[in-house]
């Protein structure tokens, strides 16, 4: 009886063992960062980000991202109101995403690697693809650390982003804004 029972434990234990390695991932929206640079004028720059991320990465690979527009953080009230209003106009275009399907091997594995992954980036209206070398790291406590390995440098013509681009520049009286983007993401996932 103590075989049987012991042996029914055993199995249970390999099958909730089974079902956790299988677990989706969770974006950790606190512990994750979007950043890109603004450079104004031909050679200043500042860094700016966006205040809430939520995604997943599926057990079969598929990532996804999604990024509120409405989120953007520049430091500045009046220039993120701006950006919400004439860069992103978020009334129509409310979010950015981010999919992308990756080995699902990356998820199992421990340690550190390197990975040239493809991901399509859609945002007002228009959608791209970019291959893009990411780092994964499997941390200590579990999570999975993703990040660029180099800045993604995204063009505002490719999302017909280059009206606002020029409003912007009407608005705050400026020289120039360039439309090239240098874009920086560090993620962190967590098992459900």
């Amino acid at each position: 009886m103590l075989t049987h029972i012991t042996r029914a434990t055993a199995a249970a234990l390999l099958i909730a063992a089974s079902t956790a390695a299988r677990a989706d991932w969770a974006l950790d929206a606190d512990a994750s960062r979007l950043s890109f640079i603004s450079t104004k004028n031909g050679d200043k720059a500042e860094v700016h980000y966006f205040r809430e991320l939520s995604g997943v990465v599926t057990d079969e690979g598929e990532a996804r991202v999604e990024v509120p527009l409405d989120s953007v953080e520049t430091a500045i009230q009046i220039r993120n109101t701006r950006m919400r209003e004439f860069l992103f106009e978020t009334g129509e275009y409310p979010e950015l995403v981010v999919s992308a399907v990756v080995d699902p091997a990356v998820l199992e594995t421990a340690g550190h690697r390197t990975q040239d992954v493809e991901l399509t980036v859609s945002m007002h209206g228009s959608s791209k693809r970019y291959a893009v070398p990411l780092t994964v790291v499997h941390a200590a406590d579990g999570s999975l650390a993703v990040s660029t390995l180099e800045p993604l440098v995204v063009d505002a013509a490719d999302f017909d982003l280059g009206a606002g681009i020029a409003k912007l520049q009407e608005l705050a009286g400026l020289a120039s804004i360039s439309t090239a983007v240098p874009v920086s993401v560090q993620l962190v996932f967590r098992q459900d």
